[in-house]
């Protein structure tokens, strides 16, 4: 009961925080929702016959499929990349309303695709509007990790970052049972498969008029020496007046880790990431979560689970679009428990630890089922596996599902944040899309080994998270800089279940007193540097009098 009042008290004292969160992971209901979306429209018998594809061999229906799917992640691809220089150069709020509006774009032409034109014009602009579609969600999923991660205080800030993999999950849940409700309830024809996409729209909209009220990110407005209007950002968050003694202090802090940082170009940005070896792990991180949650296989779940329900022995579009919707309220439910208890108190590094283990065997089972009973027909096993989907969905939630998203923007240098996770989020989208094209093709040709695959890729993950990530659960975003100053892989094993085992009796020299080491020389620095003045001023002086 306590538990449950002190969570209470802090939802109160933080409301504008998880207002803002909420507001910003709206973008992400848009970003689940497509990729929900699109996969059950295809298994649509009317969608088909509109566009052709029940006509064609499997093989080219398979690369048509693909192409559709994949469009979005071009489009997403180089909205992430131009989000380096839109992020820095307009700010974070301005530029995730730009990207409501082109989301909103997209989706309308989506909607009337093939209205008044031939099945061909219509195909072509279908891939326009996914295209920019994908192009509004790149800004968007590259800006609101970093935009929230700014924001959030630090005791909920895994919490608030985390909300956005909510989102996503909430997304493709409501994507997954409008598909299903379209087959079951508007008879075949092009309304059957036009709403689900006009639908789609509806979170867009609430995106845009949410955005509207939030502020700017206070470390947004202090790296353009806005001081004043950085302080009311700060203030509203915490809910607390400007000249707060809380507020003036994370100011003075964010302050302090901008100096000499101040409106880097984007050319300055990308040549800092390799400006020492700490910096570049800082920066190369980033990418490569992303990259690791790509290859666990999700979004191949994602955007074909029909065709693998289907495979699985389950024969009719009805039956595998209520499959699929089970798997996104699976995902939804988990994703919410482990949001509210799970991420701040077991932290980033063991969720991803034992997610990617989860991830491995339930995909490894999977993989061994389908070997086995090459014909998807119904045997006691295929239900065993049907459930070990909905587990892998479980696994993903509770490890790589939002984990990269907070561990990303968390260690990020904060003057390089925006072009590092704009870069993340290119890598998660250019992996996507190829993922997207290829697992159509690895499902008709090497079919178990995909399964297989996504199950060693996952033991990989886990295993590098165990050895090579720090835990950064707890710490400020200005202080998570000294878990990569020195023993890395000791202090990432000190973090990890039974990692000391392998330590013996080194431990990592403790943060606070590399702080305090960092402290002193900054102090040192800063009397080093006074003197240079006054030294220059009075040679400057002398020399005037000697003139004189």
């Amino acid at each position: 009961m306590g538990a449950l009042t002190k969570e209470f008290e802090g939802l109160r004292q933080h409301r504008n925080a998880y207002l803002l969160a909420f507001s910003a992971t709206t973008g992400y209901i848009c970003f689940g929702w497509d990729i929900g979306l699109i996969g059950g429209i295809i298994a649509l018998p009317s969608f088909q016959q509109y566009f052709g594809l029940d006509k064609q061999s499997p093989s080219a229906r398979a690369n048509l499929s693909g192409n559709i799917v994949s469009v979005l992640q071009a489009g997403g691809f180089f909205g992430s990349l131009a989000s380096i220089y839109l992020g820095s150069k307009l700010g974070r709020k301005p530029c995730l309303i730009l990207s409501a509006t082109i989301y909103l774009l997209g989706s309308l032409m989506q909607a009337t695709v093939g209205l008044g034109s031939s099945q061909q014009v219509g195909l072509n602009v279908l891939y326009a509007g996914r295209f920019f579609g994908g192009l509004g969600i790149g800004i968007m999923s590259a800006l609101v990790p970093p935009y929230v991660s700014e924001c959030a205080p630090r005791a909920i800030r895994g919490r608030c970052t985390g909300s956005i993999e909510v989102s996503v999950g909430l997304g493709n849940m409501l994507a997954f049972w409008v598909n299903y409700a379209a087959s079951l309830n508007i008879p075949a024809g092009e309304m059957q498969w036009r709403i689900p996409f006009l639908v789609q729209m509806i979170p867009g909209v609430l995106f845009l008029a949410l955005m509207l009220i939030q502020p700017e990110s206070p470390r947004w407005l202090v790296e353009r020496s806005r001081y004043d209007e950085a302080a009311e950002a700060l203030a509203y968050i915490a809910r607390k007046a400007p000249d707060d003694d809380a507020v003036v202090s994370t100011l003075s802090e964010i302050r302090a880790d901008f100096v000499g940082k101040h409106r880097l170009s984007i050319i300055t940005q990308f040549r800092k990431m390799g400006e020492n070896r700490i910096i570049f792990l800082r920066c190369f991180i980033p990418c490569l979560v992303t990259f690791f949650q790509q290859w666990s296989g999700t979004n191949a779940i994602n955007y074909y689970s029909p065709q693998i329900f289907a495979g699985l022995g389950i024969s009719n579009t009805s039956s595998t679009l209520f499959a699929t919707g089970v798997y996104g309220v699976v995902k939804f439910v988990v994703t919410i428990l482990v949001l509210v208890f799970i991420i701040e108190r077991l932290g980033r590094k063991r969720s991803l630890i034992y997610g990617g283990l989860g991830q491995c065997v339930t995909m490894l089972w999977i993989g061994g089922y389908s070997g086995i009973h090459r014909q998807p027909t119904l045997v006691p096993a295929t239900y065993v596996s049907i459930v070990a989907v909905y587990l892998f969905g479980v696994a993903f939630c509770i490890g790589w599902g939002f984990v990269p998203l907070v561990v990303a923007s968390e260690v990020s240098p904060g003057h390089l944040r925006t072009a590092v996770m704009s870069l993340a989020s290119a890598c998660t989208w250019l992996f996507t899309f190829v993922i997207a094209q290829l697992t159509p093709i690895m499902l008709a040709h090497i079919t178990y080994g995909t399964y297989i695959l996504f199950g060693v890729l996952s033991l990989v993950m886990a295993i590098w998270a165990y050895v090579f990530l720090p835990e950064t659960t707890g710490y400020p975003l200005e202080d998570i800089k000294y878990l990569f100053e020195k023993d890395i892989i000791i202090r990432s094993l000190e973090g990890s279940p039974g990692g000391r085992i392998f330590l013996g009796k080194r431990r990592a020299t403790p943060v606070e007193e590399l702080r305090r080491v960092a402290l002193r020389a900054s102090s040192y620095q800063s009397q080093d540097t006074e003197t240079m003045s006054n030294l220059q001023t009075y040679n400057g002086t002398l020399g005037d009098a000697l003139i004189i």
